[in-house]
């Protein structure tokens, strides 16, 4: 055997502080993060944070008007030294960039897909969510945290006893997945994912339904094989994130997915 071969056979390919492929960010959350808002958290995954607030509106947007239900929007920004160089604020800009705006749409509609809005009555949920440190994943770790925020807002308003019940039919969760120097890695790190040959996001739900997937190729072409890959530990990763959602929602958790009328209503 050549020494090249040899050098070859012996090449092996490791993550950022050795974490296996498979494997989330140590992930941490601080529920009730803001005073003022109707819900609140800030998630951490690995050095990416994001502080998400749901604040609830007693009105609807013009296409709503009259139809009996609510909507779930959200906003998303980066503050501009979340990043390693400074992001000039979009408002200096004077307009919201596309990514922004994509990021924004995705993190409303993931949300919504798991709520009852005719429950809501004509309220919106407006969602917040202020990257305070970016090192990958930013878009994921919103809806992860935002789902929080969101169930403490319609908690407020089922105590307050103005809706009827808790209106979430399932926990929903998002993480990164990609294709990074040729192997499969779960919950992508800024470093490999600037370097990734494929880079996709999956936003799922707890029994395991798809809510979103976006995969690029951002160089050769991905095999159907390595899509299945991506997408079970993807599974993997967002099964134990709900698995944190419960644990920080605490006795609301066994709320999520049943339906308790206030008789008083």
């Amino acid at each position: 055997m050549g020494m090249e071969e040899l050098s070859h056979k012996e090449k092996k390919v490791e993550r950022i502080g050795n974490r296996p492929f498979d494997a989330i960010r140590p992930v941490k959350i601080i529920r009730n993060f803001i005073s003022y808002a109707e819900g609140s958290v800030l998630i951490e995954m690995g050095n990416t944070k994001v502080i998400c607030t749901a604040t609830v509106e007693e009105k609807v947007p013009s296409f709503l008007k009259g139809e009996g239900m609510g909507w779930i929007t959200a906003e998303y920004s980066m503050l501009p030294r979340s990043t390693r160089e400074r992001t000039v604020r979009e408002a200096a800009k004077g307009r919201v960039g596309g990514r922004t705006h994509e990021i924004q749409r995705l993190i409303g509609r993931s949300l919504r897909s798991v709520v009852d809005l005719t429950v809501l009555g004509e309220r919106t949920l407006r969602i917040d969510c202020d990257v305070i440190q970016a090192d990958g994943g930013t878009r994921t770790a919103s809806i992860t945290g935002s789902f929080i925020a969101m169930v403490d807002a319609l908690e407020y308003l089922r105590e307050g006893e103005l809706i009827s019940h808790l209106p979430v039919n399932d926990f929903m969760a998002a993480v990164s997945v990609g294709k990074v120097d040729g192997e499969i890695m779960l919950d992508l790190c800024f470093e490999e994912d600037s370097r990734a040959q494929v880079d996709m996001n999956v936003v799922m739900t707890g029994k395991g339904k798809i809510v979103e997937i976006q995969g690029t190729a951002e160089q050769e072409p991905f095999e159907r094989s390595e899509l299945d890959k991506m997408l079970e530990i993807a599974s993997k990763g967002i099964k134990e994130l709900i698995d944190i959602q419960k644990e920080v929602l605490g006795s609301t958790a066994q709320r999520i997915g049943q339906v308790i009328k206030c008789e008083s209503l």
